[in-house]
């Protein structure tokens, strides 16, 4: 099934797992789901609760953020209303989701990945390569799963020297494949 233009995007997207409660002051180490977490984990941030699957808690009160710091390959974060270990404990496990208009827009070639989710990947010529199924973050390039028509699965590496145009509205993804890629 490929994207269609009236895509809608969703309101919320995931900036940060809570991974576990830091220290006896409330403080939680936060591993950030984010290209700029200097831009979100900032002091009165308002963030939201979502489960362990990333679905937003519509019951949960917002979070704000009192202070953080960077510490190790994430962050530590203070939030307003969790002010002790036990507290923090609770949340552990679940992921933060900030409001898009929150953030940072994008630039004009950057694209949030969950938006690749479902486009069609094209050669050039036209011809039809399949459907985006998941983006897996990886060195030395990130790569797109994509499932053929027949049925095969591909993993074409999500760089520009070989994606040549994403058209989120247009619902697809033009590729320059090297020889044999395709037919890994």
């Amino acid at each position: 099934m490929s994207a269609d233009a009236g895509r809608s995007l969703p309101e919320h997207l995931v900036v940060g797992h809570l991974v576990r409660a830091h220290g006896t002051r409330g403080e939680l180490f936060v591993w950030p789901l984010t290209d700029a977490p200097e831009d979100v984990f900032v002091e009165g941030m308002e963030l939201l609760l979502g489960d362990e699957e990333g679905i937003l808690d519509e019951a949960a009160e917002p979070l704000i953020v009192e202070h953080s710091r960077p510490f190790k390959r994430g962050e530590l974060v203070k939030f307003e209303s969790v002010d002790d270990r036990n507290t923090a404990e609770l949340l552990a496990g679940r992921y933060l989701l900030a409001e898009r208009a929150a953030l940072a827009p994008l630039e004009p070639d950057e694209v949030y990945y969950h938006e690749l989710l479902g486009l069609t990947v094209v050669k050039e010529d036209g011809t039809v390569v399949g459907t985006i199924r998941e983006v897996y973050e990886l060195e030395p390039a990130d790569m797109l799963e994509v499932k053929a028509p027949d049925g095969k699965l591909h993993l074409i590496p999500f760089a520009a020297r070989i994606v040549r145009q994403v058209d989120v509205a247009g619902g697809r993804v033009v590729i320059d494949p090297p020889e044999g890629l395709l037919e890994l």
